[in-house]
C-alpha cells in the first residue's frame, strides 16, 4: 500500500471546502482556524504513519518545527502522541493563551531554529514542519535537519506554501504577483506598518520545483501531494509550471533509511 492511500480517501472536495472556509477566520478567530488545521494535520500524519508502518502513531515521539501556539500540541496530545514543539519566537509559543497551552500538557516546547535543531541524530519517530519552510531563508537546510533527527523507519513530513500559488503572499494577498518586494512596500503604505510575513525577512519565494528537486536528491522521498486539494486534483503536482500556480501547499513525505 502506498503511504498516501489512507489519506487519499480522506482528501475529498468537502474537506477542501471546509478548510478553505475556515481560512477566513485566521485573523479574527485564530482558534477556529488553527484548531481545524491542527485536527486535520493530526489526521493526515496519522494516516501517513499508519500506511507506512501499519500502526497508530500513539506513543510515538513527534517533533513539530514551528509549532507556534498550543493548537497542534493539544491535538497531537489528544491522539496520544508525545509532542515536542520547536519555535524560535517565544511570543508565538504563548499566542493562543493559557487554555490551549493547558490542552498541550505533557508536551515539550523548545526555543530553537529549525535550521539548527538541538536534537541528536535519529532521535524522533516523526518530524513535522507545517507552513514554515517559506518563512526561513534556507528551507532545504531545514529539510535536511528534519531528516537528520528522524530515525530510520520514521517519517519526515514537510508541508509549505508555494510562492506562486494564490496564498503565497500570505496577508499581502494576490499582490505578491507584482513581485515580493513591491507587494511588501504596497502593504506597508496601505497599513502603515510592514506585514508580519514580510517578503525578504520573514517570507521567501519557495517553489514547488525546488522542493521536489531537493526531496528527490535526498533519496528519501516517498510521496508528494497538494495538501488541501481533493484526491482527484493531485495530478497537478506532476505538471511543471502549472503546479507553481495551482498547488497552493505542497507536502513532501520522506522516509529516512
Amino acid at each position: 500500500m502506498a503511504v498516501t492511500d489512507s489519506f487519499a480517501r480522506r482528501a475529498t472536495l468537502a474537506r477542501s471546502v471546509r478548510l478553505l472556509s475556515a481560512f477566513r477566520y485566521e485573523q479574527p478567530e485564530p482558534a477556529r482556524f488553527y484548531g481545524a488545521l491542527a485536527a486535520d494535520t493530526v489526521a493526515m500524519v496519522s494516516d501517513l504513519w499508519g500506511a507506512a508502518t501499519g500502526e497508530s502513531p500513539a506513543g510515538r515521539t513527534l517533533l513539530d518545527i514551528g509549532g507556534g501556539p498550543g493548537y497542534f500540541a493539544a491535538a497531537f496530545a489528544a491522539a496520544g502522541v508525545r509532542y515536542i514543539g520547536v519555535e524560535p519566537d517565544p511570543g508565538e509559543m504563548h499566542a493562543a493563551g493559557p487554555a490551549h497551552e493547558a490542552g498541550g500538557r505533557g508536551a515539550t516546547f523548545v526555543r530553537a531554529s529549525g535550521m539548527a535543531l538541538p536534537f541528536a541524530d535519529d532521535s524522533v519517530d516523526i518530524c513535522l514542519s507545517s507552513n514554515v519552510a517559506e518563512h526561513v531563508p534556507r528551507p532545504w537546510r531545514l529539510g535536511s535537519e528534519m531528516l537528520r533527527v528522524t530515525r530510520p523507519g520514521g517519517l519526515a513530513v514537510l508541508s509549505y506554501t508555494v510562492w506562486l500559488g494564490p496564498f503565497g503572499g500570505h496577508e499581502m494577498g494576490l499582490t505578491h504577483y507584482l513581485g515580493g518586494a513591491r507587494a511588501a512596500a504596497r502593504y506597508a503604505r496601505k497599513h502603515g506598518r510592514p506585514a508580519k510575513n514580510n517578503y525578504g525577512s520573514s517570507l521567501f519565494a519557495v517553489s514547488a520545483a525546488e522542493g521536489l528537486q531537493w526531496a528527490a536528491h535526498t533519496g528519501a522521498l516517498v510521496a508528494a501531494f497538494p495538501r488541501y486539494h481533493p484526491r482527484w486534483a493531485w495530478w497537478l503536482t506532476s505538471v511543471p509550471l502549472v503546479r507553481e500556480f495551482l498547488v497552493s501547499n505542497l507536502v513532501l513525505v520522506l522516509a529516512p533509511r
